[in-house]
């Protein structure tokens, strides 16, 4: 098996047929039997995904017109990658990359004149990149000119940010266990890790390991969950005998703190639209012994699965376009679309106002995003304030983020953090 063919195939059905990147890895890996070679190709594929931009102009600078085939495309751009971020010998890369091609006699012969040229003038070619601002930034243009019309000051540092690996982060269920004594569980693994001072359950760990190597990982001791991610439990503050809406609730990392932060809940429910994503919440309250009511069901039509019965506390984790965790995804680059941006909108404003008659008076709901952008949140967040008299804004009070208009805003990077934003809502 060739890996870095494996790997190419899998940024085709990206590049090619929209495909996520997670779920094209997934299908790949159902041939992948060896562990190295799939945190090789994995990385390959994250990597060219990251550096995207500024790779494919050096490749159009070493190439006489583009190329249509997307498979061999993908390749040359795996071999690129190799040759300027990855420690793979020089001559092992080119090698590798064009055995890969083999079952195209053109395409191995173009690409090994793309690589050893690109070695030959590698200087030039980078020199070119930078100057060139899609490419050196690597992202696509209408998404550097969307970061720098809302944060003009920070844009060049959150564009940086999100071409880097991101940190792994764990929650510990304080339910079970105390973050120190979690803490020292790594040491005693060798594992090394720090405590996170403004969030009491993370702990950033120094390097990522395979979660079967975390102390108690499958007796619930702890999940892996970003810093910023780990905060809507906390904003939502929630009380003994209080009933919960978790909206858009899948993976269900939010629901499953929700519930070790409060076990004495009377009810959560967890709602998202997607049944196959809402597997994997019943999954993680297996894993940690958790109690809620799954329901897949869509959040703007409540009419479809509501019992009538009101929330104290309702968690709206909004679709959005997900450009605060590009870090983690990095093929948000490649398949976000300026127009989504409307679309996802309209769908926010929907479900918080079809939510907002569920919450009790003098309870509170938490709009949350993963997004930097300003229309999907303080001004989203704005719009609603305007259209409910009965709505108040909460302000947060806090150590982490940016105060906007409304809420607060996480810009990626901050304290090793995905972009999130937070607003709270209180129902007069």
């Amino acid at each position: 098996m060739n890996t870095r063919l494996v790997a190419a195939r899998v940024l085709s059905r990206v590049l090619q047929d929209g495909q996520s990147l997670t779920a094209a890895l997934d299908s790949a890996f159902l041939t992948v039997e060896s562990a190295k070679d799939k945190a090789f190709i994995q990385a390959l594929c994250f990597g060219v995904c990251r550096q995207f931009h500024r790779l494919d102009f050096i490749l159009s600078q070493l190439l006489d017109k583009p190329l249509k085939d997307i498979d061999v495309k993908s390749l040359a751009l795996v071999g690129l990658y190799q040759l300027k971020f990855m420690r793979v010998k020089p001559h092992a890369a080119v090698s590798e990359t064009v055995l890969a091609a083999r079952k195209k006699p053109w395409a191995k012969s173009l690409i090994n004149a793309v690589l050893r040229t690109y070695l030959r003038e590698q200087d030039g070619l980078e020199h070119k990149a930078d100057q060139f601002q899609v490419a050196a930034l690597s992202h696509p243009d209408w998404l550097i000119k969307q970061i720098e019309q809302d944060w003009p000051e920070q844009a060049l540092t959150i564009l940086s940010e999100n071409n880097l690996q991101p940190p792994m982060v764990l929650r510990v269920n304080l339910a079970k266990i105390g973050r120190e004594n979690y803490l020292q569980k790594l040491t005693e693994q060798g594992i090394a890790a720090e405590t996170v001072g403004f969030c009491p359950s993370a702990i950033r760990l120094d390097k990522p390991v395979p979660v079967d190597l975390l102390p108690g990982f499958a007796d619930g001791l702890v999940s892996v969950q970003d810093t910023a991610a780990q905060l809507a439990a906390g904003l939502l503050n929630v009380q003994p005998g209080q009933r919960v809406l978790d909206v858009c609730a899948a993976p269900g990392g939010k629901a499953a703190h929700i519930l070790e932060s409060q076990p004495q809940l009377q009810e959560l429910v967890a709602v998202d639209i997607d049944e196959s994503r809402m597997l994997r919440v019943g999954e993680n309250c297996r894993r940690l012994n958790l109690q809620a009511k799954l329901v897949v069901g869509d959040a703007a039509n409540p009419s479809s699965w509501w019992d009538g019965k009101p929330f104290d506390r309702i968690l709206l984790d909004a679709p959005c376009s997900a450009l605060g965790v590009i870090r983690r995804h990095p093929d948000i680059k490649l398949l976000r679309r300026v127009e989504d941006i409307g679309q996802l909108q309209a769908l926010q404003k929907a479900i918080m106002k079809a939510v907002w008659p569920l919450l009790v008076p003098g309870g509170l709901l938490v709009y949350a995003t993963c997004s930097v952008l300003k229309q999907e949140n303080e001004r989203q967040v704005q719009a609603f304030l305007a259209e409910h008299s009965n709505a108040v804004e909460l302000p947060i009070n806090a150590d982490w983020g940016v105060a906007g208009v409304c809420g607060r805003q996480i810009l990626t990077g901050e304290s090793a953090m995905d972009g999130f934003y937070y607003a709270c809502i209180g129902k007069q």
